[in-house]
């Protein structure tokens, strides 16, 4: 059989069969995209799936829990859902007060944060500048120091003067940013209210008065950051352009036009969150600047300590390991086994151990007891017969059978006192024999009394002693009780449970009724600009409320009627006076509401 030539490399042998080869390699390669390509060219919609995608993963990535409902009443919205003609624009309306308030609480926060810096002392104020910006900071700081003290000058001055600048700086742009957020949240408020009948009527005819309200608040919110960087309140962002916010118009074609389609509708709906991703986008440019700075930033000396003592710790670890020859960690490991086993069995095993066999064998070792109280009192039959029989072979006459023990022991005595005067006499006659006999008698019933009487306290005690012995795990599992409550619950602020949570609601609630009486003042000057931002931050602060609150009231089964009033509260078309009357029943009528149970109730 002929053996197969070997084959020949393309560089090796004819350049046509070579270049035949490449151009069939070719050909295998480009077959994948041309399949690929075809397929994608046979789905025409594909581009539009990805991007209602993209829409969607948008509108994810921001959702929440469900904030304060906007001022259309539910009935009105649980019908249209019952007809199965639930409106796009809630959910679109909803998405647009998410982002605004989500804002508005990370600025509230930073806010909180600057005050507090603004109003700490000098040293606190110093040590802010030199130690909670970042290593970079604290170097900056050194040097300027070293080099004021070098040329005679007080290094305390600048860096006052300069926390004092930038504290006031971050708060005037954090401010600002505030109220034109808190506006804008009020105007669609207002919006809606004002165009609630035309929200819950049909799909298209929601979407149709939806883009109008939008309209009208995306230009409101435009000419309102537009001021604020013409005062200049709002600076530069942090790549060195002017910040400028500007709005895609969304059409207001009636839907009774032939120009209303659902290509229109959904291009549309994709302007508003490309317009909420502006917003984002300016509001995240003007925030980084400003905002409060990162824990790692804050703490980064004691983080810093705390990696250097963790290493050179390791480090330590490593040396006493096996990997180095060493048996320390060994040793110690087992140590502690050993003492957590120990002090496992004193106090824990055991104590348990006692307590059970003290309250399951109670009615064991009664037979036991009955056995020795039966002891005990044929021991006392037994000197009382003695005593009589003595006392009767004394006096030559029978002794009444109801004299006393005392009585009969006193005869015993003096019996016993005159035949030891003499006693051979009393040997002899044996009535010295047995007075001893009866005062050995006498000594063993007390004794016997005397170790019923201990066996008695020591088995009444025997639960005492376990449960002492127990203190010490007892005490170890209450203090680990309270870290894991502790860290479950930290973080959660007015969420929470406790005196605390409760303390945080409450402040919530004085937050809106002052929110409330600045809006009142600020109508009653004509100050409607003014107004409008209390009005955002009334129902700011009404939010954290309602999340606050939801899930207390709904354990309590108050979540239905305290959900009624607080939609009140929003609504901008409810007077003042009956909001005040709704803020005096949530004081007093709502449990989750109330002070803590050692605190004064407030009067209902």
């Amino acid at each position: 059989m002929a053996a197969s030539p070997p084959p020949r490399s393309p560089s090796s042998g004819d350049p046509a069969e070579a270049a035949d080869l490449a151009a069939s390699a070719a050909a295998a390669l480009a077959s994948p995209a041309r399949v690929w390509s075809s397929l994608l060219a046979r789905l025409p919609s594909l581009s539009d799936y990805s991007r209602l995608l993209s829409v969607g993963r948008g509108r994810g990535r921001r959702r929440r829990r469900a904030a304060l409902p906007l001022p259309i009443r539910p009935a009105a919205a649980h019908s249209a859902r019952i007809a199965g003609q639930m409106p796009k624009a809630f959910d679109i309306l909803q998405d647009v007060v998410q982002h605004t308030l989500s804002n508005l609480h990370d600025i509230q926060k930073s806010l909180i944060f600057w005050q507090s810096k603004a109003e700490g002392t000098s040293s606190q104020k110093l040590y802010f500048m030199i130690f909670e910006r970042g290593p970079r900071a604290f170097v900056e700081a050194a040097w300027q120091t070293l080099t004021r003290l070098k040329s005679n000058g007080s290094p305390v001055p600048h860096l006052l003067h300069s926390a004092s600048d930038m504290v006031s700086t971050k708060l005037a742009v954090l401010t600002c940013m505030q109220h034109c957020l808190a506006a804008f949240l009020a105007e669609v408020y207002f919006e809606v209210d004002k165009c609630r009948k035309g929200l819950t009527e049909s799909s298209d005819k929601s979407l149709h008065t939806l883009f109008i309200v939008l309209n009208s608040v995306f230009s409101k919110l435009e000419v309102s950051f537009r001021n604020a960087v013409e005062g200049q309140t709002l600076l530069c962002t942090h790549d060195g352009k002017s910040p400028e916010l500007i709005f895609e118009r969304l059409p207001e074609v009636d839907v009774e036009s032939s120009e209303w389609t659902e290509v229109l509708s959904a291009n549309a709906i994709t302007l508003i969150y490309q317009n909420l991703q502006k917003f984002d986008d300016f509001i995240s440019d003007q925030f980084s600047n400003h905002k409060r700075p990162r824990n790692t930033t804050i703490y980064w000396l004691p983080y810093t300590c705390g990696a250097l003592g963790l290493s050179a710790c390791s480090l330590w670890l490593l040396r006493h390991s096996s990997l180095m020859g060493s048996s320390d960690i060994d040793n110690w490991i087992q140590d502690a086994k050993e003492s957590m086993v120990g002090f496992w069995d004193v106090h824990v095993g055991q104590p348990i151990i006692s307590i059970r066999d003290e309250l399951f064998e109670t009615f064991k070792q009664r037979s036991k007891r009955e056995m020795e109280k039966q002891e005990v009192q044929q021991t006392e039959e037994s000197l009382r017969r003695m005593l009589l029989d003595f006392c009767g072979n004394t006096s030559n006459e029978k002794p009444p059978q109801d004299m006393s023990e005392l009585a009969m022991m006193e005869i015993v005595m003096k019996r016993y006192e005159k035949e030891a005067m003499h006693p051979f006499k009393g040997l002899s006659s044996g009535k010295l024999t047995c007075a001893l006999s009866i005062q050995i008698e006498k000594h063993k019933l007390a004794l016997l009394e005397a170790m019923l009487e201990l066996d008695q306290i020591l088995r009444a005690n025997e639960i005492n002693f376990a449960i002492l012995a127990a203190l010490p795990a007892f005490g170890v599992s209450l203090l680990l009780l309270f870290a894991v409550r502790a860290w479950a619950t930290h973080g959660r602020g007015a969420e929470g449970r406790g005196r605390t949570a409760r303390r945080q609601r409450r402040l919530l609630l004085a937050d809106v009724e002052k929110r409330l009486m600045e809006f009142q003042n600020c109508m009653a000057n004509g100050m409607e600009e003014e107004a409008c931002c209390k009005f955002g931050l009334t129902l700011y602060t009404l939010d954290r409320l309602y999340k606050a609150v939801e899930s207390h009231a709904r354990e309590t089964g108050e979540w239905s009627s305290l959900r009624e009033d607080m939609f009140d509260l929003a609504k901008p078309g409810v007077g003042m006076e009956d909001k005040l009357v709704l803020l005096s029943r949530l004081k007093g009528m709502y449990d989750c509401l109330l002070p803590s149970p050692s605190g004064v109730l407030p009067r209902l």
